[in-house]
């Protein structure tokens, strides 16, 4: 009697739809629209990489032997990696501490109740509504009179109160879409509300923590107006003014200039890579979590 031989049954073989013509309109348009913001992008760091001939001629060059002269011109430039310091100081050390105190203030407006929530809750979304650059002279005021013109902890403490209100309230939208349920489990297996936020509600709220660090960084970067009336000694300033300076130092040097654009650029860029991944991971993590 011959051993029965059995056959793998072949997978069922998908069928793609049809495209049709509201789906190729729609991938048209995010096509050009992708290409219209990326150019301007693409045309700034190809430019850094280009003699200064190639740059100022009339018809454009997309094939072109790079080099990184202006970037040396442009690192060159005296207290380049002070302003490279004052500007990753002031940025971290604002989003560290919009982080501590919005974790706090966003569970007690998510969780607690009590008298002057919703009063709190308006203050909150005033201040980030508010246009801060309203703001310039009071903190100017402030600052002089407290002796802290030219300060990197005034700065700091500055950028902080500018991007804390964003930090609670998107914090607070996170906490809230967290289960009560889960805390309760927790407190009822012997943790203590600390314990049960730091165990269980923490590590679901990676997404908003890396979305609002993005936002912080990203508002304290390219921050203007307070370094401007607030810090003016070369040493106490940041590449913001750094970069809106560089043009009258080098005059029609356009190859340097893209440079320092491009460095400017370039941490943000590093930030939103970064995060974007550990806010994916986050998410799986949490899902997943039992």
């Amino acid at each position: 009697m011959s051993a029965a031989t059995t056959t793998p049954t072949p997978q069922k073989l998908r069928t793609r739809k049809p495209l049709t013509v509201g789906a190729v309109a729609k991938n048209l348009g995010a096509l050009v629209l992708a290409v219209v913001f990326v150019f301007p992008v693409y045309w700034m760091f190809s430019s850094s990489l280009k003699p200064q001939h190639e740059i100022m001629t009339k018809d454009p060059v997309f094939v072109f032997t790079p080099t990184f002269e202006n970037y040396k011109t442009a690192t060159g430039v005296d207290l380049f990696w002070t302003y490279v310091t004052n500007s990753l100081t002031v940025t971290i050390g604002a989003v560290l501490l919009a982080l501590v105190v919005a974790l706090a203030a966003s569970f007690a407006i998510a969780r607690l109740r009590f008298k002057g929530r919703k009063g709190i809750v308006l203050i909150v979304m005033m201040a980030q509504m508010a246009p801060w650059e309203v703001m310039v002279i009071a903190m100017y005021m402030i600052s002089r009179e407290n002796d802290l013109l030219n300060s990197i902890p005034m700065l700091t403490l500055i950028y902080f109160v500018m991007v804390l209100p964003f930090t609670i309230w998107t914090l607070r939208g996170f906490i809230a879409a967290v289960p009560v349920e889960l805390e309760e489990a927790a407190q009822i297996d012997g943790c203590t509300r600390g314990q049960a936020f730091r165990k269980v509600i923490f590590p679901l709220l990676a997404p908003g923590l890396m979305s609002t660090s993005l936002f912080g960084f990203i508002t304290a970067w390219n921050e203007f107006a307070m370094i401007l009336m607030l810090n003016k000694e070369k040493e106490s300033q940041t590449l913001t003014l750094w970069l809106t300076q560089f043009q009258t130092a080098f005059g029609s040097d356009w190859g340097a200039t893209m440079a320092a654009s491009t460095l400017f650029a370039l941490p943000v860029l590093i930030v939103f890579l970064f995060l974007q991944r550990k806010a994916v991971g986050g998410m799986t993590a949490g899902a997943v979590k039992g």
